[in-house]
């Protein structure tokens, strides 16, 4: 009897999870990877790893990283992140726009699946450096996120795609799927295009799992709106909407925040493409610790409204509705020490200057006049009555300003001060194709597309203008693994 066979285009970690799924189910499985082998992985690549997860207590993350040592378990709180906190945040930061059957299943599935890519080779690590300050000796996480792969979005994807060797599945580079194969009778397979020539490759079931479409101009703007053209793409170049266009044009439904997207504050001289050398390290994510300023020198959101995981997805979108589609970050040297790596790599834009009105001069593009006014009604905003405390949303806030800071203000006025150029870096679009709790892809009837699965970003419906750090991995493991199962088993 022949096998079924199983085609994944991507090879990301949703589609590693899904060709690893497929596997399980006895089905050949073939992943179609656009980029060539050195520029594998998509968005996966360029990700620090970070993956949001449900846990009742730390024996829950021992058991998903038998590493954790005594001595580091006694000096941490890991705290607990139980289900209904992260269904809660989910609900939160999108506006209870989210798919309420999607994203109870992304919860209940997020440790399950976790250790089931632990069980292929991936290793889980504490994130100490990006997650936990220390506080009187002990490490504290915050913002219900702990955990992350070991090596970052590189190392997932290496650890992936060596299971994914390991176990059978056929990768081939440089190919990238035109359409989809399909009739009445539902998809059978992908024409591909792979080193100039086309063919039609066919099987018994199809997962796309090939990304957003935040690297296509014309799709950003389209969708997005005006300027989103000038954004600068955090992640591969690969990713321009082709799974979403070929599912479309196969009848599948529309769903999600087609206007939205996770758009961070990103490096303003960064390339228009992510680099790979430099991976995520041209976000710039302590703003809680300081203020943002635009052109005019006036503070426009509320830094300090949540903790970094629950605003920076939204905030670049922010940065790019300033004058000029920029803004500068401001630090003094009470906070200096808590800014993250991101900070200190080269390909930085940053000034210093030992008291405000010379670093106010340094401000490209910036009235420095409006900026020193902003500077004082900031500083004599600040209540001092409440302790600053990282780990915490601490309560230390602003009084009377037109923009309140919530938590962690203090006064800018302890030289030498720091200033960091940003603009908008674009991640990914939250609008896609819809898909059933078994991720089937729906075709415009609300009824399954025979053979057609979807996973990761090109699915919409699950995040809505915003959304919680951490969970977009988590996101594309969970429905990975459901979409590769029931491909696998598509026609058995």
């Amino acid at each position: 009897m022949q096998s079924r066979k199983v085609i994944v285009v991507g090879a990301g970690n949703a589609a590693l999870c899904a060709a690893l799924a497929a596997r399980e189910q006895g089905a050949e499985v073939l992943v179609l990877e656009r980029a060539p082998e050195p520029l594998r992985g998509g968005n996966t690549a360029f990700t620090a790893g970070a993956m949001r997860v449900a846990y009742d207590g730390v024996e829950d993350l021992r058991r998903l990283m038998p590493d954790l040592t005594d001595e580091e378990i006694a000096r941490t709180d890991f705290g607990a992140y139980p289900a209904e906190s992260f269904l809660d945040d989910l609900a939160r930061v999108t506006e209870y726009r989210t798919d309420p059957d999607l994203a109870a299943l992304l919860v209940e599935r997020s440790m399950p699946t976790l250790r089931w890519m632990a069980g292929k080779g991936v290793r889980f690590v504490p994130i100490y450096g990006r997650q936990a300050f220390q506080v009187g000796g002990r490490f504290t996480f915050w913002g219900g996120l702990t955990v992350e792969a070991s090596g970052g979005g590189p190392g997932l994807v290496e650890a992936l795609t060596k299971a994914a060797e390991r176990e059978g599945v056929r990768i081939e580079y440089g190919a990238r799927a035109m359409s989809l194969l399909h009739d009445s009778g539902g998809v059978h397979g992908v024409t591909v295009r792979q080193d100039g020539p086309t063919r039609d490759e066919r099987a018994d079931a199809v997962v796309l799992a090939s990304g957003g479409f935040q690297a296509n101009t014309e799709m950003r703007t389209k969708y997005l709106g005006p300027a989103w053209d000038l954004a600068k793409v955090r992640g591969t170049k690969f990713n321009t909407g082709d799974g979403i266009r070929m599912a479309l044009e196969a009848g599948a439904s529309p769903v999600g925040n087609w206007s939205g997207c996770h758009a961070v504050g990103w490096e303003l001289n960064a390339p228009e493409f992510g680099d790979l050398s430099v991976g995520d390290n041209f976000q710039k994510h302590s703003y809680p610790w300081g203020i943002m300023v635009n052109a005019n020198g006036r503070r426009f959101v509320d830094e300090g409204a949540d903790f970094r995981n629950y605003t920076y997805a939204k905030y670049g979108r922010r940065i790019l509705e300033q004058p000029g589609h920029f803004a500068w970050q401001v630090f003094d040297q009470q906070v200096s020490h808590l800014l993250r790596d991101e900070y200190r790599i080269r390909q930085v834009t940053k000034v210093t200057a030992p008291t405000l009105e010379e670093l106010a001069r340094k401000l490209d593009g910036v009235d420095a006049d409006g900026f020193l006014t902003e500077l004082a009604a900031y500083n004599a905003a600040v209540g001092t009555d409440v302790p600053f405390n990282p780990n915490v949303k601490d309560g230390r806030r602003t009084h009377g300003l037109a923009v309140d800071k919530t938590n962690w203000a203090n006064r800018i006025e302890q030289g030498p001060f720091e200033a960091y150029a940003v603009t908008c870096g674009i991640t990914f679009t939250f609008g896609g194709v819809r898909i059933n709790t078994d991720a089937e892809v729906l075709d415009t009837d609300l009824s399954p597309i025979p053979g057609l699965y979807a996973a990761g970003e090109l699915v919409g419906g699950i995040f809505y203008f915003n959304y919680p750090g951490g969970s977009g991995l988590t996101n594309g493991s969970v429905f990975g693994r459901i979409a590769g199962t029931g491909a696998g088993a598509h026609g058995a």
